[in-house]
């Protein structure tokens, strides 16, 4: 079989499985796993060249819905008769269904089916841990700076904020994605500040860019020091990788042991 694969998220699923043989091609943004980087690429990804990708004589397309604006993706496949299949979480409990639906694409059942419950015993596993500190902390997570964009309701960083036994501070919106103001940031007054901007690298993003925001000020994450720049792979792509950021987070956000029930 000949895949290739147009959302990051998607390859590393791919990766997890131990597909690496069949994959054929990747979107401009998949930068992991490293031992991939040299296979041909087929466009950002939310702007795929579809002559590209048919020049790859794929047996199958794993697309995504995680990003608006990849619909057009989706309706390029289709226009041209390539075989695909389309992941769209936006939970959680969404990832284990996607890895093992991509094991069914791929005739990958068995080890799909014991990633996906690895998976989901991780999670549980890290719940139960952080079940025993008394104080949630409230997140911010700034997945955009201009215009402000951060997750809602039904996101998977809500999901991870409450996993490491913390609060999304726009839990509240009953959507994936909030778009917001300085102003709105601030009325929350969140303990800490968890920066990925989607598409950027860390070191072009500099933490005067965070602590220097005048509406700011006076917000307990800005005068605790608690701004995160965390790498956007770990938390921003519904995958196992999603599972690292989890355990790095927890560290991050309960470091005193005082914080410990008894």
């Amino acid at each position: 079989m000949r895949i290739v694969s147009i959302c990051p998220s998607n390859t590393e699923i791919l990766y997890y499985l131990g597909l690496g043989e069949q994959v054929v091609g990747l979107d401009d943004h998949s930068d992991w796993p490293l031992e991939w980087q040299h296979l041909p690429k087929v466009g950002p990804d939310l702007t795929i060249d579809m002559d590209r990708v048919a020049a790859l004589k794929p047996d199958l397309v794993v697309a995504s819905l995680s990003v608006p604006g990849m619909e057009a993706n989706v309706e390029a496949l289709q226009s041209r008769g390539i075989p695909h299949i389309v992941l769209n979480p936006s939970r959680i409990n969404e990832i284990a269904a996607d890895i093992r639906l991509v094991g069914e694409a791929t005739d990958m059942h068995k080890q799909a089916d014991q990633l996906a419950t690895l998976f989901d015993e991780r999670v549980e596993t890290i719940r139960h841990r952080t079940s025993q500190y008394s104080h949630r902390p409230k997140l911010y997570w700034e997945w955009w700076p201009n215009p402000i964009y951060t997750p809602g309701e039904e996101n998977w960083l809500t999901d991870v904020s409450e996993i490491a036994g913390a609060v999304n501070v726009f839990r509240d919106y009953p959507v994936a994605n909030v778009k917001a103001t300085r102003e709105m940031v601030a009325e929350r007054d969140p303990d800490h500040i968890c920066v990925v901007w989607c598409g950027i690298e860390l070191k072009r993003i500099k933490p005067a860019m965070i602590t220097e925001r005048p509406e700011w000020q006076e917000m307990t994450a800005i005068r605790k020091h608690q701004v995160h720049l965390l790498e956007e792979g770990l938390y921003c792509r519904p995958s196992p990788r999603i599972l690292d950021g989890l355990d790095k987070l927890v560290s991050l956000i309960h470091r005193s042991p005082k914080n410990v029930q008894t």
